[in-house]
This record gives C-alpha cells, sequence and structure tokens, in this order.
C-alpha cells in the first residue's frame, strides 16, 4: 500500500476528525507534528491554583493544570469550554487573550513529544467546591486548590510554577 491509499483507508475510517481521533491514529500524529493544547490557570477569590491529579503513561504522575489538546476547526475558546466542562464539570469565565504561549519539546519521547501549549487564566464562581465525590486524591481527575505550587506537579508543568 502506497502513502495515498493509506490516507484514503484513514480518510473513510476517520470520516469527521473534529470529534478526535482514534488513539492509535492519534499517537501517529502525535509523532510526526507538534499539538496544539490550552492550559487553563484557574485561580479563586484568595489566590489558590485549581490542579487536577493526572497518572498516565504519557504525561506521568503529579498535579497539572487542567487542558486538552485543541481539535480540527475546533477555536481555541471552544476548547477552553470543552476542557473546563469535561475537567472541572463547571462552566468558566476567561480572559480572551493567552496568558503565555509555550512551546514543550520531550526528546526522550517519540509520541506526545511536542506540544504549543496556550494558557488561559480562568475564573470560577467565587465558593467554588471541586466535585471528588467516590475520588480519593490519588485518582486521575481529582481536583484540588493550593496555595503554593505543590513538589509533585508535573515537569512539563514546571513553566507555570511562576503562576502560583
Amino acid at each position: 500500500m502506497n502513502i495515498s491509499e493509506a490516507i484514503a483507508v484513514l480518510a473513510k475510517t476517520v470520516p469527521d476528525p473534529s470529534n478526535g481521533l482514534p488513539d492509535d491514529l492519534f499517537f501517529y500524529m502525535s509523532s510526526i507534528t507538534p499539538l496544539v493544547n490550552v492550559d487553563l490557570l484557574v485561580k479563586d477569590e484568595t489566590g489558590r491554583t485549581l490542579l487536577s491529579w493526572r497518572d498516565d503513561e504519557h504525561a506521568g504522575r503529579g498535579w497539572h493544570l487542567p487542558g486538552g489538546i485543541v481539535r480540527v476547526k475546533e477555536s481555541l475558546e471552544t476548547r477552553v469550554r470543552k476542557v473546563a466542562e469535561t475537567e472541572i464539570k463547571q462552566i468558566v469565565d476567561f480572559e480572551p487573550t493567552p496568558l503565555a504561549i509555550n512551546q514543550i519539546i520531550i526528546p526522550e519521547k517519540t509520541v506526545r513529544s511536542h506540544f504549543i501549549s496556550i494558557l488561559y487564566r480562568c475564573y470560577l464562581p467565587k465558593g467554588f467546591v471541586p466535585d471528588n465525590k467516590g475520588m480519593n486524591s490519588r485518582d486521575p481527575g481529582y481536583l484540588q486548590w493550593f496555595d503554593a505550587c505543590p513538589c509533585d506537579l508535573l515537569k512539563y508543568h514546571d513553566i507555570y510554577k511562576k503562576y502560583f
């Protein structure tokens, strides 16, 4: 099979990539091109930062800012809203101008090794309490407010330490 035939098979298999990609295809794509993602810097009225626990083979174990990969034909603003709905389970207000744009390159990895990360400052309603029902603090997706940067922040999010 040549490249054109392989692409035709993929186009038939994934007719609407705006809905996301199958994992195998996503991982392959991430090995040949940078991924664009949004990260949400969520602060409360006292200045605490909201983080989520992560535990997976690609990022490792630790706290991270909620975030997600932008889909094809999806605006950055839409991705911010979807990340908030999915990871925080709450609508956020956010500043339309990004707070920072960072490039993350992980030389030792072959998949998910290059990111263009766009950071947005976001706000939740006053008094927001994360809904962690049935979870413990080391379950992926567990949310917690932090007064200072935790020692077990994912190393890829070290670029955000200055915002704590």
